[in-house]
């Protein structure tokens, strides 16, 4: 047992960072300024307009960048792991570098926010059963005797957003003191219950089918309204603060939350979204899988999934760039790490356009 584990009382591998040299990890090539200058051109009313060759570059140097966080995430990934699994032996941890429609559409959103300060461009996110558990799980992971800085957090558990977003959100800087490659990019923790879980796939869902950023508040009221009722509705489950703008009278919020699920025909619509799914999964994917690339075209209600070995990052996100730049109206790809593929159906239940855990929240809401 090393030090660190006596100390904090896990059991288990050595942290990864003790380990650190099996592979070579993509690192930062460009400068600060040029990677802000890149997200400029990304976010630009009409990128396409600027030439061929400097659009091209400008992704060339945004995929270098978010594909440097992959190193920082391997080793939060599996320290959060670690204390996660403590508290909840079924916990679900997995990890995800951001998609350029997301980095897009946050820094069009900021127009203030520089690439470079992005903090979420590398997230790590942990489930665990209940909001118990996710405080458990915040206290430990951040009395923790690990290297890396915290320099931010964010409760939307205790104070939800007026989306119905509810998790918590720590936020660190890398710090390796045997390779200096990957210091100071920025990671996001996100700590959520199983119910937070599966509203927040619902809302990916949807947006994926109707094509809106409901995740960013933005698409139909109808829509938004609902997810915001929905996310009170699982708050007085969990007995945590309601969403902000929703009525606190319990049947009142029944009465408005039947009103749109009826308007919505929320479950049959999403039930039908994951009735019909086909999933193509690439040959490669084995036991040595540790990168998943996820392409969904719901349109022709399909999904494609490639698997890539650690040492095969380098590939893998140069095919995750190739996989956006062809991306149609309705399709999206994403590039993620979780344990195995059992454990990326969990993690990304919006992939695969599974509400199930949602519906029956609803159904229950509406009792």
């Amino acid at each position: 047992m090393s030090p660190t584990q006596a100390k904090t009382g896990l059991s288990g591998p050595p942290a990864v960072e003790e380990d650190e040299d099996f592979m070579d990890w993509v690192t930062p090539q460009f400068s600060r300024g040029e990677v802000d200058r890149a997200g400029a051109i990304l976010a630009s009313d009409e990128p396409w307009e600027y030439p061929a060759e400097e659009y091209y570059h400008a992704l060339e140097v945004i995929n270098n960048w978010r594909s440097s966080h992959s190193r920082p995430l391997y080793t939060f990934r599996f320290g959060v792991r670690r204390h996660a699994e403590r508290i909840d032996p079924n916990a679900l941890v997995a990890q995800r570098i951001k998609r350029l429609s997301s980095i897009r559409l946050k820094l069009t959103l900021s127009p203030n926010m520089k690439l470079s300060q992005m903090q979420d461009i590398g997230g790590c996110r942990a489930v665990v059963e209940d909001v118990k558990k996710v405080n458990r799980l915040v206290e430990n992971y951040k009395s923790s005797d690990i290297k890396h800085k915290l320099i931010g957090q964010d409760d939307y558990i205790k104070q939800p957003k007026d989306s119905g977003y509810r998790s918590v959100h720590l936020i660190y800087k890398f710090f390796s003191d045997k390779k200096s490659t990957h210091n100071g990019l920025r990671v996001e923790l996100q700590f959520r219950s199983q119910l937070q879980h599966a509203w927040a796939t619902a809302v990916e869902t949807v947006g994926t089918f109707t094509r809106q950023a409901l995740k960013s508040s933005q698409g139909e009221e109808d829509w938004l309204r609902f997810f915001a009722l929905m996310g009170t509705a699982i708050a007085k489950r969990e007995n945590s603060p309601p969403v902000p703008n929703t009525p606190s009278n319990a049947k009142e919020l029944k009465a408005e939350l039947r009103e749109y699920a009826e308007k919505l025909d929320v479950a049959q619509r999403l039930q039908t979204f994951g009735a019909a799914l086909q999933t193509v999964e690439g040959l490669d994917i084995g036991k040595e899988t540790n990168y998943y690339l996820l392409e969904l075209d719901p349109s022709a209600m399909k999904i494609n999934v490639l698997g890539y070995k650690r040492q095969d990052i380098e590939k893998a996100t140069k095919d995750y760039l190739e996989a956006e730049k062809n991306l149609n109206a309705t399709s999206d790809a994403v590039l993620v790490s979780v344990e195995s593929m059992a454990s990326l159906r969990r993690a990304y239940p919006n992939y695969f356009l599974d509400t199930n855990r949602f519906v029956e929240a609803v159904n229950l809401a509406l009792k």
